[in-house]
């Protein structure tokens, strides 16, 4: 333990004093004031939340061509994973550091260990900056303090975003220690980042297509099994799974995904949700969300245990 709290120290320093992570951060922040400021002064977007949850309105809502806070985290999220992270082992490589670092007291398992949790750290800082930032200025703005509901829709939206940032910071560490190039690793982080973002819904749209085509004249049950097939393989991409939690949580009127029947649009009730209503929703993608990091994570230590420590 004493030699993973200094690993997580020294890493935490390195990241909060690294520039390309100040950039990204600065990028996300100011993105987040812009939505949060736009929608302040356009508070005719807000007619569609209930009034107990205005507040979570700065965080979905999109003003004009800018889009909501939710989507720049989805997109920006895993930049700033794989930023603190497609360098974590090999960086220490190519430096010949890593072989000098085993040679102190300190085992394999204590400078992973302290390299993710100081990059998961990190995340988690900068969220808790930025969603102080954003709730300060619907605050100033509406002239209204959160209530306990919307606390909460909050914090769990804060965790989900967490841990989906978190699934791209244990990808990049696993590159790291696959590839013994730096640039190889950031490469295929991105790559990965490229497919699981854009590509991933032009492959879900033709596989639904050719399991279900769409006739020129179709029933809504046709409509409902093509929807369903798009977005089971869509659920495959972290972005999807952390969409759908968002959505979920920060808009208690969500009840379901995808496509649903006009006749059942009208049993739908208008009461917003509870939160733990909202949370069963989307259970399933928040365990799997947790879950990819977890096993991304899990293989990156197993590979690095067993593998051959060489400075270049």
């Amino acid at each position: 333990m004493p030699a993973v709290r200094i690993i997580f120290w020294k890493e935490l320093a390195d990241h909060f004093g690294s520039k390309r992570f100040l950039i990204l951060f600065i990028i996300i922040c100011l993105t987040g004031i812009s939505v949060a400021y736009l929608a302040s002064q356009n508070l005719e977007i807000f007619t569609k939340i209930p009034t107990r949850f205005i507040l979570l309105g700065f965080f979905i809502s999109s003003v004009g061509a800018l889009p909501s806070f939710t989507f720049f985290i989805s997109f920006f999220g895993p930049l700033m994973g794989i930023i603190l992270s497609f360098d974590a082992i090999n960086g220490e490589r190519s430096r010949g550091t890593i072989s000098i670092i085993l040679s102190q007291p300190v085992f394999r398992d204590s400078l992973i260990n302290g390299k993710f949790l100081a990059g998961l750290a990190t995340i988690a800082i900068m969220f808790v900056s930025i969603f102080l930032i954003i709730l300060g200025l619907g605050i100033w703005a509406l002239g209204i303090f959160p209530n306990i509901a919307e606390i909460s829709r909050i914090g769990v939206y804060y965790f989900a975003s967490v841990i989906y940032v978190g699934f791209w910071l244990s990808l990049g560490t696993l590159f790291s220690i696959l590839f013994r190039r730096t640039s190889s690793s950031a490469l295929a982080s991105i790559m990965m980042w490229i497919f699981f973002t854009f590509f991933i819904y032009m492959i879900a749209n033709v596989i639904a297509d050719q399991m279900v085509p769409i006739p020129p004249v179709t029933t809504p049950e046709v409509i409902a099994k093509n929807e369903a097939i798009r977005r089971a393989v869509m659920r495959v991409s972290p972005a999807t799974l952390f969409e759908q939690i968002a959505t979920a949580v920060l808009n208690p009127s969500v009840r379901a995904f995808g496509f649903v029947h006009p006749a059942q649009i009208s049993n739908l009730m208008l009461t917003p949700l509870p939160l733990t209503q909202s949370l069963m929703i989307v259970w399933p993608e928040f365990v799997g969300l947790a879950a990819l990091m977890l096993i991304c994570f899990l293989i990156s230590y197993a590979v690095f245990m067993r593998q051959e420590i060489r400075s270049l």
